[in-house]
């Protein structure tokens, strides 16, 4: 009975071990055929096309890059280095007892994607334009992933796929409606492949617009004021960067230059006095159009200034009293009306007396008033 269960032990451990690999191509893999048991049986690996490459240690195939890496009873290891992807398919490792018992490992090789390129971009692109950027990479297998990013923000493309043998051809385009923002910003188009792990190829078009200009003053004063010192300073933004910028006053040249200095954007008085009085005007040109901006000059007297202060406190202080004496009014007259009213009030009631009705009892009030007084000139 022993002897039957080591025979089985034997019989089983006689079938040859092996694992599905994977590499890249242009890469480097080890291919291992095992037994537990083996009473001195060769080993053999064959390829896909049912070549022998190594029987035992004794190469079959020649091909360079194939080398025997371990040979004994119970393991059989070959190396293939340089992978293509002819090389992918089912390789055989085959156990010569009898009968023959074989073991088959896949290999799979991976397609590295190519450098990725970025098509439809117009150096320089004019704000308003609409313009597809389109992102292709060739070789990978399976399918490369392309993603899109503005500066450091993905942004979603539209992505296709097709094959070329048993590699694949991946483009995915972006659809920009360019305006200045766009101007400088870097689209950078990644692909993602397993065969890359963590370096992704990539590529990186940096967008020039040309836009009109755009322009703004700045002024060094609020207040401005005789004997000061002014700078007006010409904001303008375009590209092509619109240089020079040129200065008016009141439509035409500037009339003082000694005190008007122009430097570059900036136009600087010295010394500012009445006569600079005016409208400023600061334009800006590039072949794309042209931008104006215009600054109200007044010069105030720093003397007049300190007056008005004082002429302002002055009428505060007469509205005051005149808001003052008007409340004073109001009290006096509200408080008369209410005496008054407290009179009237006394008279009608005296006559409501013996009155039968509301009228009969003023009637009665005003005669009892008219005795009241002839009783005093009587006394007189």
């Amino acid at each position: 009975m022993s002897d039957r269960r080591q025979e089985a032990s034997g019989i089983s451990g006689q079938y040859p071990l092996v694992q599905n690999m994977t590499v890249t191509e242009g890469g480097t893999v080890n291919m291992t055929c095992r037994v537990e048991y083996n009473d001195n049986t060769s080993l053999q690996w064959s390829n896909p096309a049912q070549q022998t490459l190594f029987f035992g240690d004794k190469k079959a195939l020649r091909d360079n890059r194939i080398e025997l890496m371990h040979a004994s009873w119970s393991e059989l290891t070959i190396s293939i280095s340089d992978v293509t992807l002819t090389d992918e398919g089912m390789y055989t490792c085959s156990l010569f007892t009898m009968p023959v018992r074989t073991a088959k490992a896949y290999l799979t090789v991976l397609g590295v994607p190519e450098k990725p390129e970025i098509d439809g971009l117009t150096k320089p692109a004019l704000e308003g334009d609409q313009i597809t950027l389109t992102c292709m990479t060739q070789g990978s297998k399976p399918a490369a992933d392309l993603r899109w990013f503005r500066n450091e923000k993905e942004v979603k493309g539209a992505k296709e796929v097709n094959a070329s043998g048993k590699t694949f051809t991946v483009r995915s385009s972006l659809q920009l409606h360019v305006d200045r923002n766009d101007d400088g910003v870097a689209y950078t188009c990644k692909v993602d492949h397993v065969a890359l792990a963590q370096t992704p190829q990539q590529a990186t078009e940096v967008l020039e617009v040309h836009y009109a200009p755009h322009v703004k003053i700045i002024n060094s004063l609020v207040v401005p004021q005789e004997g000061q010192y002014l700078k007006l300073e010409c904001m303008s933004k375009g590209n092509p960067s619109p240089d020079p910028v040129m200065w008016t006053k009141d439509g035409g040249e500037l009339p003082d230059l000694d005190r008007m200095i122009v430097e570059g954007r900036e136009l600087t008085f010295t010394s500012l006095n009445k006569t600079d009085n005016g409208t400023y005007r600061c334009e800006a040109s590039n072949h794309l159009g042209t931008s104006s901006a215009e600054y109200v000059l007044y010069v105030y007297d720093p003397n007049a200034i300190g007056q008005h202060g004082t002429d302002h406190a002055l009428i505060g202080g007469v509205v005051a009293v005149v808001v003052f004496v008007t409340l004073c009014l109001i009290i006096v007259l509200g408080r008369y009306l209410a005496r008054h009213k407290g009179t009237y009030l006394t008279n009608e009631a005296k006559g409501a007396d013996d009155a039968p009705d509301a009228d009969t009892a003023i009637i009665n009030a005003e005669g009892n008033h008219a005795h009241a007084e002839e009783k005093k000139e009587y006394f007189i």
